[in-house]
């Protein structure tokens, strides 16, 4: 359960991102590249996480603490200037690499991988199509908070692992 929750909280600096942006003309391939690459990244990150944990068991769970602390920190300090000008395919790139770093520190913690990238791909893919219609439909919703509680959950799931150990 906590590997669904944890794809949900990763994808909603996605959401806060893409609210930015009313001019998408392909918002379905938008939000499909971004699910795809909120997939990999995990693979990736899993990869090297597991390798880590191998490697450093006695420091796993405090160097996980420590990369989710400071990812959950930056997605607080990111959200003080949204303001950028980036190719869209990039964009969807840059927005799902944080999904490598958080699932680095997942890895080491040995959680079921396959559920979290289903779920990061799954709720990256809704959350960015929902965000990219309602920034073209007009809506306003501030990205700020979306990303202060991503940053918020990452930072207390970070303090809750070091508190474990």
């Amino acid at each position: 359960m906590q590997e669904i929750i944890f794809g949900l909280i990763v994808s909603l600096d996605v959401a806060a991102l893409y609210l930015l942006i009313p001019n998408v003309t392909s918002r379905f391939f938008l939000s499909m590249w971004t699910a795809i690459l909120h997939m990999i990244f995990p693979i990736i990150g899993f990869s090297v996480g597991n390798w880590m944990l191998h490697l450093l068991a006695q420091w796993s769970n405090i160097v996980s603490s420590c990369l989710l602390f400071f990812i959950g920190l930056q997605f607080i300090v990111s959200s003080k200037n949204p303001y950028f000008s980036i190719p869209i395919g990039l964009l969807a790139i840059t927005s799902s690499l944080d999904t490598f770093s958080v699932s680095i520190s997942f890895g080491m913690l040995n959680l079921q991988k396959y559920y979290f990238i289903a779920s990061a791909g799954i709720w990256a893919f809704i959350l960015s199509y929902t965000a990219l219609y309602l920034a073209k439909s007009g809506i306003s919703i501030k990205s700020t908070p979306l990303k202060w509680i991503a940053g918020i959950s990452l930072i207390t799931i970070s303090v809750y692992t070091l508190w474990e150990q």
